[in-house]
């Protein structure tokens, strides 16, 4: 009679039970599989240039919501996830020389230098110990091996070539049917504690009820967000139109933190879409979703292809720009408090929630390096900081993109911060909710203190300065917009009740998980 197998599956940003081909494989593969998570002490240190907390208040909470709601799952499956705190390539060595009878390791590919440190030791460990390493590649859209390049070498440094190309000649790959239980873990294996916020030394953060994300993490609740978005409430049918809204949960998916975490698959998302279109409708709106999920895919593909680059100051184009590392400024900028009310409210949403619209990313990021010329790696280490759905190729990818050094093929893109408050919070109403010190000025003058007005100020009880600061920086364009009603002169917001509060050439601007890509200057 053989002698029992057993496999380690460490899980990392592969937290769900569907679709996981680590799991699949393990389950064909042992008598006993070990579904891991490891809460890696390197996570909770600080930034690589900067020094911000890798791991803030928010993207906690919502990793330790999935962690809970996997192994809750795989508890109804007849297994669990085992959980420890530590190095996971010491875990499993430990793991291993413990249940002697261990035969493979697996888990899924990064892509990432600080990812595949742990690929190695991990591989490393196994080799030592003689026991078979298996990873598959779970992250993306496509399948790596399934491109339409000869090597990643050859992946386009345009976004429209590559999305060209997989269109037309990749295929993607169907999700795996997995079993309805699992094999159980080994006798003596502890499951071990969850942790909370305080073994980090952080405090759970509060629920602000302004939050556009006042959701949960884990598999249970992303399988429920897409129920509700598709099928209860057909809002994937208006997304296209709604997509750059600000305020409240309906005008986005909100897949991003899901996805981030792999609690969701990027190819359940797809066969959604796919089954809707067939039922239901198909329009630009259900073919958006797709898109963004090839945008996530080529910042993943660009970070194989270019490696430690991504996070280089000169970015993927080897470009030598004069960054300023001016801490006095960035402070005002993360605070929200550069006395321009659009970057402010958008930056304080962050600060206060983990998130920030796709709208919202493009304006703080062009603000940051364009108007003030700050170390791009500045924002975007913050971001890392706070946002709760980091990814990590598409946050240095987008800070790349918004910085002039990274698969942009226009230079020089730059928004106009005046202009986009204009647009797309014509009435103030987004303002007014984040920056309360000047609720009281009315419609779209709320966008520019400074060019009101002693008499106005005082009416509306705003004392630059005081109350609230004068700009930090005035650009010479800003001045075409001032004083000047939004294009949408009835007030509404764009994005948030739909097509009919859309004017026509607004409509197709921008490209959703982060950047507008339409215009050098918007």
């Amino acid at each position: 009679m053989c002698a029992a197998r057993a496999v380690i599956c460490l899980l990392r940003n592969d937290l769900r039970f569907n679709d996981n081909e680590v799991l699949y494989w393990a389950q064909a593969n042992a008598e006993y599989v070990v579904p891991l998570y490891c809460f890696d002490p390197r996570h909770y240190l600080g930034t690589h240039t900067f020094n911000f907390p890798k791991t803030g208040p928010f993207r906690l909470k919502f990793l330790l919501e999935s962690v809970k709601d996997l192994r809750e799952t795989m508890k109804k499956k007849g297994s669990n996830l085992v959980v420890r705190k530590g190095k996971p390539e010491e875990v499993i060595q430990e793991l291993i020389q413990k249940l002697k009878f261990v035969t493979a390791v697996t888990f899924q590919d990064e892509v990432t230098m600080e990812e595949k440190v742990v690929e190695s030791g991990v591989k490393q460990v196994c080799s030592q110990l003689n026991i078979k390493v298996q990873t598959f590649w779970g992250s993306s859209l496509f399948h790596r091996d399934d491109l339409p390049f000869h090597h990643i070498s050859q992946l386009p440094d345009v976004f429209t070539y590559f999305r060209k190309a997989v269109e037309s000649q990749g295929i993607v790959r169907p999700t795996f049917a997995m079993p309805s239980q699992m094999k159980p873990l080994p006798e003596g294996v502890e499951e071990g504690d969850i942790p909370s916020h305080e073994t980090f030394g952080q405090t759970c953060p509060l629920l602000d009820p302004r939050s556009a994300f006042p959701c949960e993490g884990g598999e249970t609740k992303a399988l429920e967000r897409l129920m509700y978005y598709f099928w209860d409430k057909n809002l994937i049918a208006s997304y296209k139109e709604t997509r750059n809204g600000l305020i409240g949960v309906d005008y986005s998916t909100k897949f991003a933190p899901w996805l981030a975490l792999g609690c969701i698959s990027p190819r359940y998302i797809y066969e959604q879409v796919k089954k809707y279109e067939k039922e239901r409708t198909a329009n630009q709106s259900t073919y958006w979703v797709i898109f963004e999920l090839l945008w996530r895919d080529y910042f993943r593909f660009v970070a194989l292809k270019y490696g430690r680059r991504i996070f280089f100051p000169k970015g993927l184009q080897d470009k030598a720009v004069a960054w300023k590392k001016d801490c006095k400024l960035f402070d005002t900028w993360k605070e929200g408090k550069t006395g321009v009310p659009f970057v402010d409210a958008n930056m304080r949403e962050l600060a206060l929630t983990g998130f920030m619209s796709n709208r919202g990313r493009q304006n703080v990021a062009s603000f940051l390096t364009k108007d003030l010329n700050l170390d791009w790696r500045m924002g975007a280490e913050w971001f890392e900081y706070l946002l709760i759905d980091y990814d990590v190729c598409s946050n240095y990818g987008n800070w790349l993109y918004s910085a002039g050094i990274g698969n942009d093929p226009r230079e020089n893109r730059k928004f106009n911060m005046i202009k986009q408050g204009l647009d797309y919070d014509g009435d103030g109403e987004y303002v007014r909710l984040w920056v309360p010190e000047l609720k009281e000025i009315k419609g779209g003058d709320i966008h520019t203190p400074w060019a009101l007005s002693s008499a106005s100020l005082s009416h509306f009880n705003v004392h630059l300065n005081e109350t609230y600061p004068s700009p930090i920086i005035v650009q010479p364009e800003w001045s075409r917009h001032a004083n000047q009603k939004p294009a949408n002169s009835s007030g509404h917001r764009r994005g948030r009740g739909g097509s009919h509060h859309l004017p026509k050439q607004h409509k197709d601007r921008g490209i959703d998980f982060y950047f507008s890509r339409n215009k050098h200057s918007e």
